[in-house]
């Protein structure tokens, strides 16, 4: 039996006004994937992971969620997916261990315990999140994002922020989600994390994919002069 994909776009198009953001992308991303998404400020790749989330409503084409349309089943859709915005917004008047605990409600499963460790925050997770710096309120929007397993994490920026050490407990712990099945789609500045840790890149530019292909085809240190020559093409 064929797996579902954990992520499918077709012919997504995003228009604020005069301006096309994403302009007819078409993507797939089967479970087990863990896949980059580079681009120079301004590619779209915010507005193409928003669209994914259901945050924002496409001029045109489809997502879906693990075989779940998100514009016709929005809530079902979001059930399988874990997202963390750039921005991420978390409630300052809650503590790390109370905004997971809602979440853990809404989503209807989830173990608070493992969730509030995920955190790293120790005795801080009972403070609130208003006295946070900005890598521990990463930190709980991780953690927030990854409560119940979902089959499908999408990240925007989501290492920024963090000390080496979570970062790495980060990476580490989105690689062995993919090992279960699940699929992650992280979008990053950073070259080097992409080379780290992704299994596939893609590259947007313009509001397009110029480029999509798995990193055993790039040479060791090139992704760098490979984007570079993409986005100046």
């Amino acid at each position: 039996m064929t797996a579902v994909p954990g992520i499918v776009i077709a012919g997504l198009r995003k228009q604020f006004g005069p301006t096309v953001a994403v302009d007819l992308i078409d993507l797939v991303i089967q479970p087990g994937e863990f896949v980059g998404l580079i681009g120079h400020n301004g590619a779209g790749k915010s507005t193409l992971l928003k669209m994914l989330a259901g945050q924002l409503l496409p001029t045109a084409g489809t997502v879906q969620i693990a075989g779940v349309d998100m514009l016709a089943d929005p809530n079902r859709a979001r059930a399988c997916l874990g997202f963390v915005p750039e921005e991420a917004p978390l409630w300052d008047y809650l503590s790390a261990r109370e905004f997971l605990e809602f979440v853990i409600s809404v989503r209807g499963k989830g173990d608070l315990a493992a969730a509030v460790e995920l955190t790293g925050l120790g005795s801080d997770a009972d403070r609130l999140i208003r006295e946070y710096s900005q890598g521990m309120r990463r930190k709980t929007a991780l953690a927030a994002a990854l409560v119940g397993e979902p089959s499908v994490i999408v990240l925007d920026e989501a290492l920024n922020g963090l000390d080496p050490p979570s970062a790495a407990r980060t990476k580490a712990l989105l690689k062995e989600r993919c090992q279960a099945g699940a699929c992650v789609l992280f979008s990053t500045h950073i070259i080097e994390t992409v080379e780290a840790v992704a299994d596939r890149v893609v590259m947007m530019t313009k509001g397009r994919i110029v480029d999509d292909r798995k990193m055993s085809e790039i040479p060791p240190g090139g992704l760098e002069r490979l984007f570079l020559g993409q986005i100046s093409g």
